[in-house]
């Protein structure tokens, strides 16, 4: 199953909350619906995919051999598992849904993992492998503030990866392939 973040149209609201400071709700329901936005549009794209509305829908789709892409602002508003909140993004909202299912959880962005401050400040070091306890001392990453004590809180592991090498996605998502010659980072939750 994929979830997709908001990318830029959540980025916009997230700069207009700064200037405007919508309420919590409409700011977390909007980018909620920006997800929404970018998963329709991919789906578009994609012949491989089919959009689900419910879990079950999901693994109707799954079952029929198309990856779900999961249109999440039903299920949350059904759910209602996260406070408003900025620190809630793609990230936690994935987190919830795979332990929802009992699955492996798989976070792509636009960096190889996690690092000790911005990839490209001098000193900057790349991290294999992280205790979720460790990330919440961090200010800021790749993933959002919530994902490590979601990640604590269910016991769950999660793997973050660079999605502008899809082979290294691929790799992280078949079980036959154990050969990981590349940076990811793996987040320890137990």
């Amino acid at each position: 199953m994929i979830i997709l973040g908001g990318g830029e149209f959540a980025n916009l609201i997230r700069e207009y909350d700064s200037y405007y400071h919508f309420s919590d709700e409409a700011s977390h329901n909007t980018a909620i619906e920006c997800m929404d936005i970018l998963s329709k549009l991919v789906n578009d794209k994609v012949n491989s995919t089919k959009l689900a509305y419910t879990i079950d829908e999901a693994e109707k789709i799954s079952d029929n051999g198309f990856t779900p892409i999961f249109i999440v602002s039903e299920f949350l508003k059904n759910e209602d598992p996260f406070e408003c909140s900025w620190d809630v993004t793609s990230d936690s909202i994935a987190a919830y849904v795979a332990h929802s299912l009992n699955a492996k959880l798989l976070i792509v962005t636009n960096v190889n993992g996690i690092y000790t401050r911005e990839p490209n400040e001098e000193g900057s070091e790349f991290i294999n492998v992280i205790d979720a306890k460790k990330l919440l001392t961090f200010d800021e990453t790749s993933i959002d503030l919530m994902l490590p004590s979601l990640l604590l809180k269910f016991g769950s592991d999660c793997f973050v990866v660079n999605g502008k090498y899809p082979e290294r996605v691929l790799s992280l998502i078949d079980d036959n392939i154990d050969n990981y010659n590349f940076d990811y980072t793996q987040i320890i939750g137990d």
